[in-house]
């Protein structure tokens, strides 16, 4: 695997920091996965994701969004997304980074792979942007949240008016995050839920771009997205023929252990999207790619990715 650096200007002239990685010359390259990482983390942690793409012939791209990992100034910067429409900004940048790689591979398949709050950024991405693809890939996603999204919303204005949009919000990250743990008691570190694997969570911990809290007004943008992919009526806008592949672990707490999964492909379905396929992995956590069974879940991307490209 060839890996190469490079930065691009985002939404509100922010320079965001990316990744290309890329077939080593001997393989024959059969498309590109564009990838949108999830929250507190940064692209690099798809390094391994790359390394098994690339292997079987796909040309990677990922960024860090903006208040994450190097795009973020430095570490007291980490959270912050925008002056104002943070999660809209996130969009954006991922279309900017779409369009730099079809000017670069303007032939290839485009298949755009998230992760977590990558995920519903790209759940709102397709609703915008979906022509620009040839597939899209769900991972740790949720549907509809319902009642409780209002109240977190709520909440998060509340901490924006007392504290300001910059100011760290430990209140808001355990709010949201606070239930996810006790599933797995009794707990080893505070973020059990991550994986099973002990060494993934441990390597997560140990790394200054993860784990941070996050600002408040990050939790409002963010929440504000969610409300705005939710949306039963704004899931039309999304081609219907967009193939659409979603997986997570039926204990994944962001994805209500499955039942998340199931609403957000019923609302798919009801919009009339032709083209949805979804896995459980028994037993998997939220980070399917550092799960135990992570080989599997890579054979299961690439074989899907393989049989939109065979068609």
């Amino acid at each position: 695997m060839i890996s190469e650096n490079f930065t691009f200007i985002g939404e509100e002239q922010v320079q965001v920091y990316a990744y290309r990685w890329l077939p080593d010359p001997e393989i024959g390259v059969k498309g590109i996965v564009q990838i949108a990482h999830g929250m507190a983390e940064g692209a690099h942690r798809y390094e391994r994701v790359a390394n098994y793409l690339t292997d079987r012939g796909y040309i990677v791209y990922a960024h860090d969004h903006r208040g994450h990992g190097r795009t973020a100034k430095g570490l007291e910067d980490i959270g912050i997304l925008a002056e104002k429409e943070g999660f809209k900004c996130l969009v954006k940048d991922l279309y900017r980074l779409t369009q730099l790689i079809k000017k670069e591979n303007p032939q290839l398949p485009l298949f755009l792979l998230s992760h977590s709050m990558g995920s519903f950024v790209a759940q709102a991405y397709i609703m915008r942007y979906g022509k620009e693809l040839d597939g899209v890939i769900l991972s740790g996603t949720n549907g509809k949240q319902g009642f409780i999204l209002d109240i977190g919303l709520w909440v998060a204005k509340q901490e924006v008016k007392k504290k300001g949009r910059n100011a760290k919000s430990p209140e808001m990250d355990k709010l949201i995050f606070g239930t996810y743990n006790k599933q797995f008691k009794p707990n080893r570190t505070s973020f059990d839920w991550l994986s099973r694997d002990e060494k993934e969570v441990d390597k997560y911990i140990e790394d200054p771009y993860c784990g941070s809290a996050f600002t408040a007004g990050f939790f409002e943008d963010f929440l504000t997205g969610l409300k705005y992919v939710g949306s039963l009526e704004n899931k039309k806008s999304i081609p219907l023929d967009l193939p659409i592949y979603i997986f997570a672990g039926d204990k994944d707490p962001v994805g209500r252990n499955g039942k998340g999964i199931y609403d957000l492909v019923k609302d798919y379905e009801k919009v009339g999207i032709k083209n949805v396929t979804y896995k459980l992995y028994q037993e998997g956590r939220h980070e399917m790619f550092n799960e135990i069974n992570r080989k599997e879940v890579m054979e299961d991307v690439v074989k899907w990715l393989d049989s939109l490209i065979e068609r």
